[in-house]
């Protein structure tokens, strides 16, 4: 089986959610695998592993340090900033941490992948056997042509990140130089990432128009294709789209591109550890090299190595961000700074654009590790809608709930919003078979106020249920009102007492009815009639209710002014409703 060690490893990982607390026995122990921690069974001898301790919190993790050393594994990785560094230290263990949000099937994803990325031994990142020619120039912008374009709507990577998909440009132009074609790298959704630009290659107008676009035109032939692609092992040979042709030369040495001229390709899956990162497509105008196929794997393989790296640049800066969106949540962040690095416009005054808080949750409580893990699995799926919607995004998991960030250009924010929380709340609750809920705060005009919009949100999450799962801030200002008075009014000694306990009291201890009749009373508008069919009684059985409420209880019912105490009171501390 090939290894690879834990310096390799963390090499490969880069700038992510990973941090290596101590290694006391050196970084050149194997890695060989990852395992997931089940409590429920006793670990089993698995040299060389990296178990995930899934379940345990990191203050408890050190019986399970023992028990992995002894189990002949090679490190242990736990989630938050206090695993058991000395017991790690004592048992000759290496101890790794992710972020206290990051879900473990992500980090399981990070590390099985990185594990099997590439071969053993391979001098500087680059695959056994690959061309010198290949190694040249990575970690390089291209001497000519563009440079490198995001793909529309993907989230911007971090430091590191953008030097990754740098080098995949660089990649594009060396395996086009060593197989003889224009190269380009895609993601598993056909989305372009780099392209190669070496003069005198012919190009036709599938590749012209997918580049223009940074994404591959749909068509049921491309799809297909894809399907024969992914399922191969290797490098396949596919047809040319829509007709052949010579694929002609313009004076620049580039193909015409006319319609009908679709060249064939050669292309490959770009793989690590079983998982698909996205594929290397080759145009093939009959003038490849003899060795193309070797080559363009050899080529996938150091795409790999460059896409986890991309890969794990985006996840750090998604944790970047969710921890700005925590301070800002909170009020402790700049808000100058915050605006500048989430990447927030100005609006036509000049201003920043106004933004939103979002809360999401789940409806039931679910017992651990479960609900933790579906909370995660809701952070993801959110964190995608997002990002699909707003590119580079904030989303953060704090207490259980997730909250997002929503910006709000123009005059539409508003049903945007809605719209978007909607259809995650639908999908949500479809991919996860738990009902979900999302409230919506307050439009604020600058993240100075966003910890006001959040206690929006919280509020108005609180008032959901399975006839509103959605609702905003503004749909439901009269009960948000009412339940912040609720706390208000239950917070002060002062506010907390009056004629309402009266009330309730006389009603619990002579089993009379006169704190319903009142309420019933008072949102009938203080008629009579009306009071007497919400509570299904005849009108003269509300008037006596009502006379002797003022006469044993003291109430005096005409004035306004109490009127209006003992109605709010009874609906917020009281909790009754008509």
């Amino acid at each position: 089986m090939d290894t690879r060690t834990l310096g390799e490893l963390l090499e490969i990982i880069g700038n992510s959610p990973v941090r290596l607390r101590t290694a006391p026995a050196g970084l050149a122990v194997p890695v060989t695998q990852t395992l997931l921690h089940d409590g429920r069974a006793p670990l089993a001898a698995a040299p060389g592993a990296l178990l995930l301790a899934v379940g345990v919190r990191e203050a408890e993790a050190g019986p399970l340090v023992r028990a992995a050393a002894d189990a002949g594994m090679s490190g242990l990785v736990v989630r938050g900033q206090d695993g058991p560094l000395a017991e790690a230290e004592s048992a000759g263990l290496a101890l790794l941490s992710v972020d206290e949000d990051t879900p473990w099937h992500q980090a399981h994803l990070l590390f099985a992948s990185a594990i099997g990325a590439l071969p053993q031994g391979l001098p500087q990142g680059l695959p056994q056997g690959f061309p010198q020619g290949l190694s040249h120039g990575l970690g390089q912008r291209p001497s000519h042509g563009p440079g490198p374009r995001w793909a529309a709507g993907a989230a911007l990577p971090a430091a590191g990140g953008g030097a990754a998909l740098g080098d995949l440009f660089a990649l594009a132009d060396t395996v086009a130089a060593a197989v003889g074609g224009a190269t380009c790298v895609e993601d598993p959704r056909q989305r372009i990432l780099a392209y190669s630009t070496v003069p005198g290659q012919p190009v036709d107008e599938d590749r012209r128009q997918g580049i223009l676009g940074l994404r591959v035109p749909d068509s049921p032939e491309n799809s297909e294709q894809y399907r024969a692609l992914f399922s191969a092992r290797g490098p396949v040979r596919l047809a040319a789209l829509g007709g052949g042709g010579d694929g002609g030369r313009d004076d620049e040495g580039q193909g015409d591109g006319g319609q009908g001229d679709n060249l064939p390709r050669l292309a490959v899956a770009v793989r690590a550890g079983g998982e698909t990162l996205g594929s290397l497509w080759v145009v093939d105008d009959g003038g490849l090299a003899p060795d193309a196929e070797e080559a363009l794997a050899q080529g996938a393989a150091t795409a790999a190595l460059l896409l986890l790296r991309a890969r794990a640049a985006q996840e750090l800066a998604r944790h970047r961000n969710g921890d700005l969106l925590r301070r800002l949540l909170d009020g402790t962040a700049d808000p100058a700074d915050a605006a500048r690095r989430l990447g927030l416009g100005l609006g036509p005054d000049g201003e920043p654009e106004p933004v939103r808080v979002a809360a999401f949750a789940l409806d039931s409580v679910i017992g651990s590790p479960d609900g933790e893990q579906t909370t995660l699995r809701l952070l993801d799926l959110v964190r995608l809608r997002c990002e699909a919607r707003y590119g580079r995004h904030a989303c953060v998991l704090t207490d259980g709930v997730v909250y997002a960030l929503l910006p709000a250009p123009g005059d539409h924010g508003g049903a945007r919003h809605r719209q978007l929380a909607e259809d995650i709340v639908r999908q949500a609750g479809q991919a996860l078979r738990v009902p979900v809920r999302a409230g919506l705060g307050d439009l604020v005009p600058g993240l100075a106020q966003v910890p006001a919009s959040r206690e929006d949100a919280d509020l108005v999450r609180r008032l959901l249920g399975p006839e509103l799962t959605v609702a905003s801030v503004d749909e439901v200002r009269p009960r948000v009102t009412l339940l912040r008075l609720t706390e208000i009014l239950g917070a002060r000694r002062e506010l907390g007492t009056g004629a309402w306990l009266r009330v309730l009291e006389y009603d619990a201890e002579h089993g009379t009815d006169y704190a319903r009749t009142l309420l019933a009373w008072f949102d009938a508008g203080c008629d009579m009639a009306g009071a007497a069919r919400l509570l299904a009684v005849h009108p003269n059985t509300c008037r006596y209710r009502l006379r002797q409420a003022r006469q044993q209880i003291g109430i005096d019912l005409d004035d306004p002014d109490e009127r209006l105490v003992l109605w709010l009171q009874l609906r917020t501390l009281g909790g009754l409703r008509s």
